[in-house]
């Protein structure tokens, strides 16, 4: 069972309209290795684990993946705060704005919606885990290319938090995989 607390995990303050960022920030949202896919993931996957260990950390991070779709969605949000239809054109934004107005829609930064094409569920509990540890690293490599392209302290704080997560989590999977291997559950 869910149970929303309504806070994020970290504060988003942005006040800077930036609309470059807005779009950069759409591949973590919902491209192949944002936060969404990274949710669904951890979440299908935890149903094939062979205890109660494994199930509730991949629907712990899972969860928390959920709540980091949140953060982003919400920095794309004050990002694009009064927006025109001329800033959004400028800065490539039309084709969504075309499709979704100024709502949020998880897309990656090209404008290709999201698909569980993006990640795989396959039942083996290591191979599973092993493209988890991969994805948490794409992820944290993705924040670190986001990184630096900003100098805004207000998106900076979020994005090394967020990337911070990306490494605990491919630890704790890095952890579990260990911990099936030398139970010899392959």
């Amino acid at each position: 069972m869910y149970k929303y607390v309504k806070h994020l995990n970290y504060p988003v303050s942005i006040t800077k309209k930036d609309l470059k960022m807005a779009k950069l920030l759409l591949t973590q949202l919902g491209g192949a290795n944002g936060e969404l896919g990274a949710s669904l993931r951890y979440f299908c996957q935890k149903f094939e684990m062979p205890d109660e260990k494994g199930k509730s950390l991949l629907n712990d991070i899972a969860t928390e993946e959920l709540g980091h779709c949140e953060m982003i969605s919400t920095m794309i949000s004050q990002l694009t705060k009064g927006a025109t239809i001329t800033e959004l054109k400028e800065n490539g934004l039309e084709c969504i704005y075309t499709e979704h107005g100024k709502g949020i829609y998880p897309s990656d930064s090209f404008g290709n919606p999201f698909t569980v094409t993006y990640f795989a569920v396959t039942g083996d509990i290591l191979a599973d885990l092993s493209e988890d540890m991969a994805a948490e690293q794409k992820a944290r490599a993705i924040y670190e290319n986001l990184i630096n392209l900003t100098t805004d302290k207000d998106i900076l704080g979020v994005l090394l938090f967020l990337r911070q997560r990306e490494i605990v989590h491919f630890n704790r999977f890095k952890e579990l995989y260990k911990y099936y291997k030398e139970k010899g559950l392959e």
